[in-house]
């Protein structure tokens, strides 16, 4: 599984502009909505439930937000620079500015798992981290998190 299996260039946020994590998330869910042709507060109460269970803030600055959705045919992914870090109750506690969240249907079992392995070790990346948060444009963000799968492949 590549991260261009999970995202499109519609779905790459510049600038995303959040006060807080709750926020973060519905505005998130509000966009994976249209994306994925489900309501709004469905993909709000996943990524709310999974949330509770413990937080996807996972250090460094990054959350990767995820949840099994009902009537999901494909794994989607959304991802978003936010314009200021905000407090995601992080593992490391320090504030998220880098967000993938990850959308499953409920029966992807070890697709689900690959995918969000697939989005850790890119984000775990430093360097690619650093060329992310460097840059405003939603094409060279699709670009940076997309173009690291062909080396990576090789």
């Amino acid at each position: 599984m590549i991260i261009a299996d999970l995202i499109t260039p519609q779905s790459v946020i510049a600038n995303f502009r959040v006060a807080n994590k709750k926020q973060a998330l519905q505005e998130l869910a509000k966009k994976a909505a249209v994306l994925v042709g489900q309501p709004e507060k469905l993909v709000f109460d996943v990524l709310s439930e999974r949330e509770r269970l413990g937080t996807t803030g996972v250090g460094l600055g990054i959350a990767i937000p995820h949840g099994k959705v009902p009537g999901l045919s494909k794994m989607t992914g959304l991802f978003a620079r936010l314009d200021k870090p905000v407090d995601f109750e992080a593992i490391d506690n320090q504030p998220v500015d880098l967000i993938f969240l990850l959308l499953a249907p409920e029966d992807a079992g070890a697709d689900h798992l690959k995918a969000l392995a697939r989005v850790s070790r890119l984000l775990r990346d430093r360097a690619v981290c650093a060329k992310l948060r460097g840059t405003d444009s939603a094409d060279a963000l699709y670009a940076l998190l997309t173009e690291d799968q062909a080396s990576n492949a090789a």
